[in-house]
Parts: structure tokens; sequence; C-alpha cells
């Protein structure tokens, strides 16, 4: 039976893994399981970190690693993206739950899965696409610099009592008053840590030092190869927490603060929503929405570039991000979306398949369960330089060097986006960024719409009184100011204007409106208009607004010859 036609305007819900799967065997898992295995090492230190950053507990970050990552994986468009908890999200999530409390983020979240869904259910994936490479720049890097900036009174060991304000200007000004408090232990552990991801990481990369001795075995041996596959973060976290435990350095860990992780699943519980929690949750929910959508198809389009599979389905990976975000709130979690630098580790670390984004998932589950009390030794000036470093290969840095060779919109749009981002929010910021990317937008295109004189071809010969005007680009709303001032240009003793419109290539009802008004013009004057080589989307608007119809007959023609007719 055939579907209706609604129900084949909407998207087919099919996951990447259904395809995946056709034709795997053991190889495969083999090499999935092993990325998997390395993107839960990754993954466990960046979720408590950015778990604690956003305001909330640790264990919020790791179920949403576990629920969300799984969701995503089992139920997305991409081959290997992972999901989970993004540094993206930690300046959104923080002024959330400053503002309307932690049962509220967990409903805005919920809300901000159904839209999400329905983006995808709609075919809207491909409009994320849309967003302006300037506004992503600008506020990546603005996020980037919250992040940062939030992180310092771990790094310094500043004694600061509640939560530190959502603000950025009055952040900065907490901090600066409570420098006094600074703990050199603190800070030791944090830059160490910081120092020694960028050391580990420029190493083992390609071409490093220590990844070109990991590569001769007669140099180094098997610990060097073993560390080269061994991830930054946990490198880091294991072996800072061990000194800061075997020296008994007086720092604050998760333990002191959060009174350490359980060893247990999360409980699910429905948050309590009304219509009116609803309503006063819109601006949390689209916000969560629609930096969910642009982070895990930005994330999704960089895996496609890295890997020889099947391009990313939009609009499925939307409806995966939709169940993730909705489920994961009822056992506590935050929002997810995909991330790039454990969907990059999963590339590298040889995934084939979603079935590694599934194991990851697993085996973060299996770490709680069974190593979870261990985490209360972590001190959280190591979890502060690791989200350092993540904020500094987050920005793009080097666009802010590169402006000079972009035009002055593009420059006031990045920076614009940027400087909102740090100073108000990203909601504002993107707004604004959106507005202004528009008004540019409209501005370049009424620039390229021009009305000249005809030039007359050898041969041809126009009947006395007539002028030609050639229309080139789009007839827009942007652009109608060139067909109103036409009638003052025409000299005396005009009979007939001639659009010749071959190179009109588009039309919209403003530009028809305009049409309109010099039609009326000229009748009072007793000028004919008439339109020549008119194409096919100019032509058929004119059909359906009714502007052929008052145009009169014969007065729309292919060619300049023989216009007597059409000038009667």
């Amino acid at each position: 039976m055939a579907l209706p036609r609604f129900a084949q305007s909407l998207h087919r819900f099919r996951p990447r893994l259904l395809d995946a799967l056709q034709g795997y065997d053991a190889s495969r898992f083999a090499a999935d399981a092993g990325a998997g295995v390395t993107v839960a090492v990754v993954a466990l230190p960046l979720a408590m970190a950015f778990a604690i950053a956003s305001g909330v507990k640790p264990e919020q970050g790791l179920f949403t690693a576990i629920i969300a990552g799984l969701l995503i994986s089992a139920l997305g468009g991409s081959q290997v993206q992972i999901g989970g908890p993004a540094g993206a999200f930690i300046v959104i999530v923080y002024g959330i739950v400053e503002r309307y409390g932690l049962a509220n983020l967990l409903i805005a979240t919920s809300l901000a899965g159904v839209l999400m869904f329905v983006l995808g259910l709609f075919k809207l994936g491909a409009l994320v696409r849309y967003v302006p490479v300037p506004i992503v720049i600008g506020f990546t890097n603005g996020i980037a610099v919250l992040i940062a900036v939030s992180q310092l009174r771990d790094l310094l060991g500043l004694t600061i009592a509640g939560k530190l304000p959502g603000d950025f200007f009055a952040l900065v000004h907490t901090l600066a008053q409570h420098l006094g408090s600074f703990n050199p232990y603190a800070f030791a552990l944090g830059a160490a840590c910081v120092v020694g991801l960028f050391v580990w990481t420029r190493g083992f990369s390609a071409g490093g030092s220590l990844k070109r001795l990991s590569l001769a075995p007669h140099v180094a041996g098997a610990p060097l190869r073993v560390a080269a596959r061994t991830p930054a973060p946990i490198v880091a976290l294991v072996s800072l927490s061990a000194l800061a435990a075997v020296l008994d350095l007086p720092v604050e860990t998760i333990g002191t603060r959060f009174g350490g992780i359980p060893a247990a699943l999360p409980h699910f519980a429905l948050p309590d929503v009304t219509w009116e929690t609803a309503k006063q949750l819109f601006i949390p929910t689209l916000t969560i929405a629609l930096l969910g959508a642009v982070e895990s198809l930005l994330c999704a389009r960089v895996a496609d570039n890295l890997i020889d599979h099947p391009r990313h389905d939009p609009n499925q990976e939307l409806m995966a991000q939709g169940v993730a975000n909705f489920v994961t709130p009822f056992f506590g979690g935050i929002p997810a979306t995909g991330t790039i630098a454990r969907t990059v580790t999963n590339v590298r670390a040889g995934a084939t398949s979603p079935v590694a984004g599934i194991v990851h998932a697993l085996v973060i589950l299996v770490v709680v369960l069974v190593a979870a009390p261990l985490a209360s030794a972590v001190p959280l000036a190591v979890l502060a330089g690791i989200l350092l470093f993540v904020a500094w290969n987050m920005g793009e840095w080097h666009e802010f060097a590169r402006l000079r060779h972009f035009s002055t919109s593009y420059r006031l749009i990045l920076v614009g986006t940027f400087a909102l981002t740090v100073i108000f929010d990203l909601t504002v910021a993107v707004e604004v960024g959106l507005v202004l990317a528009c008004v540019f937008f409209i501005y370049r295109m009424s620039m390229l719409f021009s009305v000249l004189p005809h030039a007359t071809a050898p041969g041809e010969t126009l009947p006395e009184g007539v002028q030609v005007r050639a229309l080139y680009g789009s007839l827009f709303f942007g652009a109608v100011g060139g067909i109103e001032s036409l009638p003052a240009l025409l000299p005396p003793g005009t009979r007939g204007l001639v659009l010749e419109a071959s190179r009109l290539v588009l039309v919209d009802a403003s530009g028809i409106d305009a049409l309109q008004q010099l039609q009326r013009t000229l009748e009072r004057r007793g000028i004919v208009l008439v339109l020549a080589n008119v194409n096919e989307q100019p032509r058929s608007l004119m059909r359906r607004s009714g502007f052929e119809r008052s145009l009169g007959p014969g007065r729309i023609v292919t060619g300049l010859t023989n216009l007597d007719d059409a000038l009667r």
C-alpha cells in the first residue's frame, strides 16, 4: 500500500548501524572493539571534566557519555561519530543551571531532543549547513575563551564559596577578588597537566620526535610503542592524581567537593513538566537544540573527510541526537552531541562501524561500576588543566590572524559573534551574527543586480522612440531600487521601454511588485512596457502573479525583432 503524501515527505528512520552490519565479521569487530576501548579511555576524564565545568556532578557527565553515547552510535546516521557531553555545551549548561536550576536544565534538554528529532524527521538537517562559517568560528572561539576563564578557579586553587557567576565580567571580578587564596600546589599540578598534554600530543603526533622513536624498535622498544597508543588525558589524570595522593598535596579533589562518584547505575526519574515551565524554557531549549545540531553535523562532516565509508545522513543523525537528548535527562544526564576529538580518535584507532561507539559506552559503564571510587582522588586542578588544553584545541585562533585577507563583512560577523558570545551568551551571538550575515548577503546580492543600456547587435534595428534596458542578476526585495528609478532616466519622446531579461535569473514577489509599479507609471506617461527573453523562473512567477495578464497579450516577446506588434 502506498504511503500518504504527508508520510512520503518525512525522513525514514533507518540507523546507519543496520547498513554497517551487512557483511560484518570478526576482524571488523576486533577493530571496532579496540577503537571503542581507546575512545572510552579518552572520554572518561573529559566526561567528568565537562560535567564539573558545567556546574553539575561528575557522574552526570559519565552517565551522559554512557547513555547518549550508546544511543547516538546505535541510532545515528554516521559510520564513526562518537556522542557525549561536549565542551561547546559547558557555558550553555552552566548558564541554564545558574538561572533556571538543574531540574529545568533536564527538562530543557528533553524538549531540545524532541525539537532535534522533529528537525530530522522533516528533513531539515541540511539547513544546519547554512550557518555561515564566520558565525561558527566566532562562537566556537568565544566558548573556548569562556571555558578557559571558568577553569582559573580550580587551576589556581582559589577558595571561593558557592558557584561562580555566569557573567564574564562578574566572573573575572570574582576571581580577581580571591587571588589571595592562591594555592601553589594546585597551580603546579594544573600547569604540569597542561605542559604534559602539549608535550605528549606533539611528541606522538605524526612526525613528532617521540613518534619516530616509537617506530624504531632498536632504539625504544615496546614501552614507547605502548605510550604512543595511550591517550594523553588519561596519562595526565592517572600520573598526576597518583602524585598528589603520594605526596598528600593540600588540593581540592572530586571527593572533597562532590563526595565521590557512586558505583551504580543511574536512576530513572521523569521530570515534572508543565506547559508553563515549557514556555519559560523556550530559549534554553532552542539554544541546546541548535547548538547540538550544528556541533553534531559539523563533527559528522569532519568524520566524512577522514574515512572512505558513505557520507553521513544528516537527518538520521539529528533524529538520533534527538532521541539521545530526550532520554538521557531521565537518568540525570546533560546535553549531548557529536564530539570532534573523540570521533577523530575513533577513526584513528581503526573504527569501521557504529559498533565502536557502542563499545565505548559499554566500557565507560563497566569502569563506573568497577572503579568509580578511584575517581575521588582526582584533583580538580588536573581536570582544569585538561579543560584548558581542550579549550586551546577547540579554538580556531589562526582565523584571527587571517582576518586581514577577508572582507569587512566577514570580519565584522566573526569578531562580533566572538565578542557577543564572551560578553553576553551564545544565543544573542548567533542571533545577531545571523542578522548581520543576512544583511550583508542582501547588500551584496543587491549590488549584483543592475539595469544597463542594451548594446544593439549588428543588423539589429529598433523602432523610433523605443528604449531597451538589459537586466542582470536577481530582482528581489533588496534590489528593486534599480527598477524604481527607471522612469526618470527615460528621455522625452519615449513611447516604449523594452526590458531585455535573458540575464535575469530570479525574481521574487517584491520584484514583481516593482515591475507592476513601473508598468503603471509608464502607462500614465503613455509608454508601453515590453519584456524580452524572459527565463523560466521569472516567467512562471509573472504568470502566477497575474503580471503577465496585466501587461497585455504579446508584451512578453522572444528577441528584439518585430517589436511593432508588442508596442501597439
